[in-house]
């Protein structure tokens, strides 16, 4: 069933990922991360400069080196923290005493509402796996990539043996997933320009939650009629 592997994983945290995960209670690293976010939303880009945080954020950008020794380092902190509450989640969702096909349900609405909060999650997650350190991928596979595969891979085995799922390739499944989600926050202003398509609203998200459920669920579902009532 599994024919692709995830990412491979490190052993041990690296001690600026290490230091990361505790700038969050210092509020000058709040502040910069803040900004970082907030310019990156506005932007509809990941490329923002130290500066540019700085003066968002009214903090020295010298202090960036002092909590996250440099920018990438910076870049990383903000995604362990945006993606820190739908991981937290994984397990909880798992652990409920509903339907294989209603926690789905549950998931894809939970990460769409995560790249409506955060819409440059996953451009971050390129950068930061494909041209940003080693340490720096690592730390992505361990944090984000990793558990979210796993999470696939058991609920889609949950899924084929109560028999609501056909088989699913985890891999695939969750290229699809992430792909779709990503793609409705990064090509809808490419669509703005070219169909007058509107921003992503609150209704958007709600309609593109149902598209996805009928598109992922009904190449998955072994009987459609009970997966229908599985809400």
């Amino acid at each position: 069933m599994f024919v692709l592997s995830a990412a491979p994983m490190v052993a041990q945290t690296s001690s600026s990922a290490a230091s990361a995960r505790h700038v969050g209670k210092n509020p000058t690293a709040e502040k910069l991360l803040l900004a970082a976010s907030e310019l990156m939303i506005s932007s509809n880009s990941i490329e923002v400069s130290l500066s540019e945080i700085a003066q968002q954020s009214g903090v020295n950008a010298a202090l960036v080196k002092y909590h996250f020794g440099n920018k990438d380092g910076l870049l990383l902190a903000l995604l362990e923290r945006d993606a820190a509450n739908e991981m937290t989640n994984l397990e909880y969702l798992l652990g409920q005493p509903i339907s294989a096909t209603a926690k789905l349900r549950l998931h894809i609405a939970g990460i769409i509402k995560a790249y409506n909060q955060f819409p440059y999650m996953n451009r971050l997650i390129h950068y930061l796996l494909h041209e940003s350190s080693d340490k720096s991928a690592n730390e992505v596979s361990k944090f984000f990539v990793g558990p979210l595969l796993n999470f696939h891979r058991r609920l889609l085995a949950e899924g084929h043996k109560t028999g609501e799922f056909r088989v699913v390739d985890p891999v695939l499944f969750y290229t699809s997933l992430i792909g779709a989600c990503d793609n409705l926050f990064f090509s809808r202003h490419a669509m703005s320009r070219a169909i007058g398509v509107g921003p992503v609203t609150d209704d958007v998200c709600r309609a593109y939650v149902a598209h996805l459920e009928m598109l992922l669920l009904d190449g998955m579902l072994t009987n459609k009629k009970a997966g229908a009532k599985a809400r």
